[in-house]
């Protein structure tokens, strides 16, 4: 994503406004959404669209130079040193022109660093315990035993200790970078639940998740709220037209438990390719079946169908619309929850 799409999610999304009027308890701080865009940016190792958001971030004080570090470094622990060092060479970019260009940003305190005789094991332990609720841990603990250490005497230990950051903050910016990443959603709803016994709220959880979508949609963008056909669908969809002569091609994104309604398409039949994240298709009097990226749907004219997210997923689906002269399409009625309960 360019300077030019990044620049068009401020502008479409009020979520993610400059303006005082965002800031309601239930939703994301500023400083909060700045922590979120700066660690799924490291995470996706989009540079140029992080060094925008790191120079925003300064410019509008949200966050100060040591404060920034502590992100990047704690991402080493979630993406790998290679994102990380990519981020903190492109931070010393942005800083480093700002210093040229005469400005001052304020440095900040510097992290904490735990004395010599301190048992980080059982620090770190401590710490984990706290924030997950249980000294309990995975099987993986027990089945190489040295990766639990390092977690404990490394990320809980030397990262958490520093300050600088909170440790609420800290979980932004952890769910942000995992949410970023393909693959890892064990470890996404982890410290989903991480988040929420350090106080994040489900409505402040959707907003990491719905950001790091944004950022991470590798194809085509959200593309706009899909609010000329929101009469047929049941949650938000968002809609990005990519073609129109010849054959109509358009991105669309369902958030979590978003579907559309029962439909019909007469005569012009439609072909769906799915991008990202798990929905599902279903066809009227037969089971639903389960999508994932990669799968291609066929609908026939005519044909009674609907087809959505998952009610853990985004769902992103391209929708090609097979050409037929005098081509409609039929809303009917909703999947009703009862039914879309029923999947898995």
């Amino acid at each position: 994503m360019n300077l030019k799409k990044l620049l068009f999610v401020f502008m479409f999304y009020p979520f993610l406004s400059f303006g005082a009027e965002s800031m309601k308890d239930q939703t994301l701080s500023e400083r909060q959404q700045d922590i979120v865009l700066i660690a799924s940016n490291t995470a996706n190792g989009n540079l140029n669209e992080l060094k925008n958001v790191l120079s925003n971030a300064l410019n509008r004080k949200t966050l100060k130079i040591n404060e920034i570090k502590e992100i990047l470094v704690q991402m080493y622990a979630y993406c790998g040193f290679p994102r990380s060092l990519n981020g903190i060479a492109a931070f010393l970019d942005v800083v480093n022109e700002r210093k040229n260009a005469g400005i001052e940003d304020e440095i900040g305190e510097e992290g904490k660093v735990l004395s010599s005789d301190t048992d980080k094991n059982k620090y770190g332990e401590d710490i984990r315990a706290k924030l997950v609720g249980s000294r309990e841990t995975g099987a993986y603990a027990k089945f190489v035993p040295v990766i639990d250490d390092y977690l404990k005497e490394h990320l809980f230990a030397d990262i958490f200790a520093r300050g600088v950051v909170t440790e609420l903050e800290r979980e932004i910016a952890t769910i942000a970078a995992l949410a970023s990443i393909k693959g890892v959603e064990p470890q996404r709803d982890a410290h989903i639940k991480i988040g929420k016994n350090a106080g994040l709220r489900q409505v402040q959880i959707d907003e990491i998740l719905k950001i790091a979508t944004i950022l991470k949609n590798p194809l085509f963008g959200l593309g706009q709220k899909n609010d000329a056909y929101a009469t047929y669908f049941i949650g938000q969809s968002y809609l990005k037209s990519l073609n129109t002569e010849g054959v109509n091609i358009a991105n669309v994104t369902f958030e979590p438990r978003c579907r559309n309604n029962w439909h019909i398409h007469h005569k012009g039949g439609q072909i769906l390719l799915v991008t990202e994240g798990r929905g599902w298709y279903q066809e009227w009097g037969k089971p639903a079946r389960e999508l994932h990226p990669g799968d291609v749907v066929y609908i026939a004219p005519e044909l009674k169908h609907w087809h959505g997210a998952a009610k853990d997923s985004w769902f992103v689906h391209i929708a090609l619309a097979i050409p037929a002269e005098g081509a409609t399409n039929e809303w009917l009625e909703p999947v009703t929850d009862e039914e879309y309960d029923k999947l898995k």
